[in-house]
């Protein structure tokens, strides 16, 4: 069986991994490790929660141990997709780090970057960073990349997904050509290899599972429900509470707005939840993923912002609110449970109008997925196919049938307006002619102050208000919805 130590890291490195509480290397770091000490480029790809980062931050703190970086002039480069990934990782050379003096800085949006140039101008050893926030810096004039050794892309499907990709080309043409490059994705589409063979040179491939495939420790299960929103709330509540082994859970939806509808109602439902998605400013999500490793909340309301690579070992459950749109999702939602061995479920809800999604996760995970109490056959009949056209626009009609009332009493009055058109037009014009004759012999009687002529109109407008409330436009009807509609 193979020990960290067999892997050619450092005392330091291994002393720190063992107060960690590790003794085996998983396959990808058993993998990637030797090879990455030997300065060779890695192309890794393995399911998420088998511990990639550790399989490129160990080997990079033994190669890091000689040299010392230059002001703006970092030794090495790690990108990542999202600020919580990143920081993850900074997390990570922190714990592993401890026995070395390194510089870590960590360039993501949301914090202010005079903090983040006084740690650029002090030298970094380890510069963690997302593409916009570091090509940010480097148009300031704050960065140089000349001197990189290591350049670690992380979640490659991921930047992919996010459009990174022109950023991630631009910014390897502003490191040396020499560098060496470790190249990590728990999934491998076409566009990622294509990726990977413009730059990566002769890669050792650690392959520790087939690409897109979900970790054996998940029980997946898949839960039929109505599209309405507040049914689908409800089956969600009444599968969180059918299971009795919820330590934590981290629920996904598609969007940003359902997420945070989604966390006011498990809060009025008496639940321990919080909310995370990309329209948060840093310090709130820093906070939201701090008290949620902390077992502060329960159930974590999610974006797949939350997707990629967060290590949270103590999460039992995943919940799929909605099904991704995009299969490699899938894999990654469910990857946040079930990590370093441990057992883990993941239920994903389902409606009829999601049968195409749920048929390319199928596909691409290359097995079924079972059924909880039935498939969609077993709803109840419902008019499925028109219930999110309803959801946008139910409460929109129902406030406006209050307001005007049947449409019986509506049809009869236009009826009756379309009837006495005629004699509605001619007294509307001569009332409107006495107003026009009043108004200028009142302007011309220079003896009556102004505020009583304001006084004088108001009374009219009361005057004419004191008769019933008048249905739909009552006797004001505007002209030209008076006039007859052409056979």
């Amino acid at each position: 069986m193979t020990i960290f130590a067999d892997l050619g890291l450092s005392p330091k490195v291994l002393s720190a991994v063992e107060d960690a509480g590790y003794s085996t290397p998983t396959p990808i770091q058993a993998g990637a490790i030797p090879p990455a000490l030997e300065r060779k480029d890695i192309l890794g790809i393995a399911q998420t929660g088998t511990g990639k980062t550790a399989g490129f931050v160990l080997p990079m703190l033994t190669l890091l141990e000689n040299g010392r970086a230059r002001a703006r002039m970092p030794r090495t480069l790690i990108l990542e997709p999202t600020r919580e990934l990143a920081a993850q990782v900074a997390e990570n050379f922190d714990k592993y780090g401890k026995n070395h003096k390194l510089n870590v800085a960590l360039l993501i949006g949301g914090v202010s970057f005079e903090d983040q140039n006084r740690k650029l101008e002090r030298g970094a050893d380890v510069l963690i960073a997302t593409p916009g926030r570091l090509l940010d810096h480097f148009e300031r004039g704050k960065l140089l990349m000349s001197a990189v050794e290591i350049f670690v892309i992380d979640e490659a499907d991921r930047m992919l997904d996010m459009g990174f990709i022109p950023d991630i080309e631009r910014i390897a043409k502003l490191i040396p050509f020499t560098r060496q490059t470790l190249f990590f994705s728990a999934t491998m589409p076409k566009e990622i290899q294509g990726l990977a063979d413009q730059f990566l040179q002769n890669p050792v491939r650690v392959e520790v599972a087939p690409p897109s495939s979900t970790a054996k420790t998940v029980t997946q299960r898949l839960v039929a429900s109505h599209a309405k929103d507040y049914e689908k709330r409800a089956k969600l509540r009444e599968i969180i509470e059918s299971q009795t082994n919820i330590q934590n859970a981290i629920i996904f939806c598609n969007r940003k707005k359902d997420v945070a509808t989604l966390f006011r109602s498990l809060d009025r439902h008496g639940f321990s939840a919080g909310a995370l998605h990309g329209d948060m400013d840093q310090r709130s999500r820093m906070t939201m993923l701090h008290n949620f490793k902390e077992n502060n909340i329960k159930f974590l309301v999610a974006s797949d912002v939350a997707a990629r690579g967060l290590d949270i070992p103590a999460v039992s459950h995943v919940f799929n609110y909605d099904i991704p749109i995009h299969a490699e999702d899938y894999v990654h939602r469910i990857g946040r449970t079930g990590r370093a061995g441990r057992e883990g479920a993941a239920f994903t809800l389902v409606c009829k109008s999601d049968r195409k999604y749920l048929d390319a996760i199928e596909k691409l995970i290359d097995q079924p997925i079972e059924w909880l109490d039935g498939d969609l056959n077993a709803l109840p009949a419902a008019a499925d196919s028109n219930e999110r056209e309803d959801n946008r626009r139910g409460s929109k009609n129902k406030s406006r049938n209050r307001k005007s009332g049947s449409s019986d009493v509506h049809n009869e009055t236009v009826e009756k307006a379309n009837e006495s058109s005629d004699e509605k037009a001619e007294v509307m014009n001569a009332a409107k002619k006495e107003d026009r004759r009043e108004n200028r012999n009142k302007r011309g009687n220079n003896r009556q102050p102004a505020n009583d002529d304001n006084r004088s109109r108001r009374n009219r407008r009361e005057d004419r208000d004191d008769g019933p409330t008048p249905v739909g436009f009552g006797d004001d009807i505007p002209a030209f919805m008076l006039i007859a509609a052409k056979a």
